[in-house]
């Protein structure tokens, strides 16, 4: 019988062969960028803060004259991932000859940042303007910038945990009907349904709980996955070894 958690290049998602547990602390992580980012479009005034294509294309309507966008919240987003995706790369070349390690140390500050969101979404009344708004776009956007440049670091194939195109892409260019070998098919489509559930939860949370409801969801998450990565941080597998 056929493992429903297969995946084609030698594993499972929770024990890939190559990657140990990874692929599975990855699929986490996107589900924790379908929540934010629900936050962000729904609520911060329509910005991306994980997704920085959708942003470029945002800030140039912006700057088209389009009313609904703003250059100051979209160049906040970007400039904050920015420097997040700086500190992700600083810490992976000091800690990431080991990957448990540097996954652990990753989402300890990504969860003190995310958690940071969520104090400030809980002393807020309102946060879909002002300053509070802005505090959140620059912590969210710094937090998915860290984990963007954790996963590139990180270097598990169709798991980048922020954005989809590559990976739907191969869903279709390296299918049997194409004429490839359909690698990684599995992972690709969980990934996929990973994003969509993150995003379809973080909507219902926010308009029927709170944002606040929805940033506690992802701090949850990556609560788990820190506690994971502890456990990890001492490994000596293979898979600990940098790519």
């Amino acid at each position: 019988m056929l493992n429903p958690n297969a995946i084609p290049d030698g594993g499972t998602l929770s024990q890939d062969a190559r990657h140990g547990p990874l692929p599975l602390l990855l699929i986490v992580l996107t589900v924790v960028t379908g929540l934010v980012d629900a936050v962000s479009y729904l609520k911060l005034g329509h910005v991306f803060v994980a997704n920085m294509t959708g942003n470029v294309v945002l800030l140039g309507l912006a700057v088209g004259g389009v009313s609904e966008f703003s250059i100051a919240v979209s160049l906040t987003a970007i400039g904050s991932f920015l420097l997040g995706a700086l500190a992700g790369g600083r810490l992976g070349s000091s800690t990431g000859e080991h990957r448990g390690r540097f996954l652990a140390l990753a989402t300890y500050a990504q969860v003190s940042v995310v958690g940071a969101a969520f104090v400030v979404s809980l002393a807020s009344s309102e946060v879909s303007g002002g300053i509070p708004a802005y505090a959140l776009v620059v912590l969210l956007a710094f937090a998915m910038g860290l984990q963007n440049a954790t996963a590139r670091r990180l270097g598990v194939p169709d798991l980048t945990t922020t954005v989809l195109t590559q990976t739907v892409t191969g869903l279709a260019a390296d299918s049997h009907f194409a004429g490839g070998a359909n690698p990684n098919f599995g992972r690709r489509l969980i990934a996929t349904a990973a994003m969509f559930t993150g995003a379809s939860l973080g909507a219902v949370l926010i308009f029927h709980v709170s944002v606040s409801a929805a940033l506690a969801v992802a701090v949850a998450l990556l609560l788990i996955n820190a506690t994971a990565g502890y456990h990890l941080s001492s490994s000596t597998a293979a898979w600990t070894a940098a790519k």
